[in-house]
Parts: C-alpha cells; structure tokens; sequence
C-alpha cells in the first residue's frame, strides 16, 4: 500500500471526501426520480446495505420537483445528477441537495456555469465533475484520436478551472472509461496534476460477471496506490450489488473495518470434508451476527492450517472427523466435523464480548489478532478443509 495521496476535503452532507477522511461507497438508484415512493425505497436499501452518499437522476422537472422529499427522508446525502441544464440545477440546489453532480462543458453559456457555482458556493454544495468517455467534446476527441486518459484528463482539468475561475472549489471529479488500463492510466495523471477529491469507478462495466472483476481491478489498483476518495461500482443490475462490491473492495484492501472478509480455500483432493458446503455455512450465519472487528479462521491444511487458526482471534482447524479449536492463540479443544460450525461461532461470541468489554477493539483484547501489515481493524474469516492449499 502506498502513502495516500493528498487532497483537499470537501462534505457531502454529513460524509467527509477526501483528505485523510475515510473511503466513501456510493451508488445511484434505477428508478424514475418522480416516483417518490419508488425511489426512497431504493434509497433506504442502499443505505441499509452500507451506502454512504445516494445519486439520483435529475432529467425532467417532475424530478427536480420530488427532490425535496427524497432529501427530506432519504437518511443518506444525496447528489442530484444533471446534465445540460441550469434550471434544473438550481431548482436541485433549493430542494436541498447534498451535492451536484455535473458536466460543466455540457453547459454551453459561461453564464450558466457561473450561477451553478455561485448557486452550490452560497449554500455550501459541493459540486463533482464527471467525465466519462462516452461523452467528451468532440474536439477532444479529434484532437487526441480517440477518448484516451490524456484527453479525460484536459477535459476534467479545463471543468475544475471554469469553477475555479468563479471562486468555486468545493470539487471532486471523476474520470471514468470502460477500458481498465485507460482509466488507470487517467486517474494516476490527473492525480499529479490536481488536488481534488477523486472518485473512482469504471463506467459502463457491464452485468456483475465481468464489472465487478473490472471494478476490482481498477478501483483496487489505484487504492492501493493511494489514489481515490469515493467510489463507485457501476454495474447493470440491482445498485445493491454495487454497494456489496464496493464495500468488498475496501474490505480486501483494509480500509474497511465493518463486516466480514471471507477468504475461502479452492479445496483439493486431499480434503476430508466439503469445504464448499462448510464455507457456505460459516458465511450464512456468520451474517447474522453482530461481531466487532475480528479475526476468524477455519483451516484444515495439514501445514498452514494449525498456524493460521492460532494466530487469528478465533480459529479452527479441521482433520479428519474432527477439527481442533483455538481461541486467541490458545487451543481449546477437539471438536467433531458435525459440530464445527456451532462451536466456532459460540467461540466467536464469546470473545466478541470480551472484546466488547476491553473497548478496545480487536488489536487491542488480550493475545491480540492477525492484522494484514497495512491493513485496518478489520473482522476476517478463513475457510479451507484439511490438505487445502494456500490461496
């Protein structure tokens, strides 16, 4: 992991971006705007699921006129999305939206630019510029061949200057395209050459199969090397999957400490149980429990299985017939395949609350849990049957 990079901090409602503030998830809603109903309870299921910031689409007045109750009641701050026009923008900065997000060069008259910022600055909006590939001006387009990341970048550097020159500068921008390595690649240049929030994402990854690895790998990829602010997974399905990836992301880079990092063994002939049956399990009630942060292992590897069940805050480590259980270090006992699952999450309660009790988190109970080097206070969950391998 690299030193994060440095950038201003601006709020969206109550959510912190950039700085040294956490990694914020977001998504959008799918439904029409207009249909209040409909769209808070989108928006409720996002948040339940752990979104932080909501965008909704902005096309008509209708949507416009029905902000305010989504803010009103949406229990998450939420980004109207405009495009092209300023009416529309300003009728959205007085139902009270949290943010804006925009295309300034979507906006053809440098007057229209001028009231959105004076607009949001006068009420404390921050603004995001998003470009995308999809939609660059033409004459970047001509200019660079094709939506290269040089041509996103210009285009995002002009947007930021023509608020900027309007004394505007609560911004974040992002520079979305759908190749992997281009959006790389933009994301890295315009992060030398600005210091405003980023947030990531690949636009138009497609349905989970393919988007989800796409956004793993590009968002992953410029984490860990300290670049990002706020992301999102677009993805052509439920926006809750986006949340689930989203957070899955963070989680796996440790910078999330909330919910449970699954690491399931691939299995292999030498096992003496059905992994995939036992990690299933494990996950579907571990669901259904109100851990803090922890570490917890289910191993069965005749080399690395003992080891890794020891060094985590609760671990097991699975043999033939029965699997022999550790707590903080120390081995508790055996216990048969049959009872694996029970005993190990009575196990986890118990030291959850101890750990509860200390109120010091994880790292901070008695023996002390497997931290990832760089990783944050973060709950992890290993599966594998004995004679897995190493993943």
């Amino acid at each position: 992991m690299y030193e994060r990079r440095k950038s201003r901090q601006i709020s969206v409602g109550s959510v912190a971006i950039g700085g040294d503030a956490p990694i914020s998830v977001q998504s959008m809603t799918t439904t029409k705007t207009d249909d209040v109903g409909a769209t808070l309870v989108q928006v409720h299921q996002l948040a339940t699921q752990g979104a932080d910031i909501v965008r909704v689409a902005v096309p008509h007045e209708a949507d416009a006129r029905a902000l305010p109750e989504i803010v009103a009641e949406g229990g998450v701050p939420i980004i109207a999305d405009i495009h092209f026009s300023v009416r529309l923008a300003l009728m959205a900065l007085e139902a009270g939206v949290h943010g804006l997000r925009v295309n300034p060069g979507n906006m053809r008259n440098p007057k229209h630019v001028q009231e959105i910022a004076d607009g949001a600055l006068e009420r404390g909006i921050p603004i995001r510029i998003g470009v995308n590939a999809g939609s660059l001006d033409k004459k970047l387009i001509v200019k660079h061949g094709r939506p290269t990341a040089e041509a996103l970048v210009e285009s995002a550097l002009w947007e930021i200057s023509l608020l900027e020159e309007h004394g505007f500068t609560d911004i974040k921008v992002s520079v979305k395209h759908q190749n992997v390595p281009e959006m790389i690649a933009a994301y890295r240049l315009l992060a030398e050459r600005t210091d405003v929030p980023l947030h990531l994402g690949v636009t138009e990854a497609g349905t989970p199969k393919q988007g989800i690895i796409k956004s793993a790998i590009g968002i992953g990829t410029l984490l860990a090397e300290g670049i990002g602010d706020t992301i999102r997974v677009s993805l052509t399905a439920d926006p809750v999957e986006e949340i689930t990836a989203g957070k899955q992301i963070l989680k796996s880079l440790g910078l999330r400490d909330e919910g449970f990092d699954l690491v399931a063994c691939p299995s292999c002939g030498r096992a003496e149980l059905d992994v995939f049956a036992l990690a299933n399990e494990v996950e579907a009630r571990i669901e259904q429990m109100d851990l803090p942060p922890m570490q917890i292992a289910v191993m069965g590897c005749e080399v690395n299985g003992p080891g890794e069940a020891r060094d985590a805050d609760i671990g097991i480590a699975a043999g033939p017939g029965r699997g022999l259980l550790f707590a903080k270090g120390k081995q508790i006992g055996w216990v048969p395949h049959d009872g694996l699952v029970d005993a190990l999450l009575e196990e986890a309660s118990r030291v959850a609350a101890e750990i509860r009790a200390s109120g010091k988190g994880a790292e901070g109970a008695e023996g002390g849990p497997t931290v990832l080097k760089g990783a944050s206070r973060r709950q992890t969950m290993a599966i594998g049957g004995i004679g897995s391998r190493s993943s």
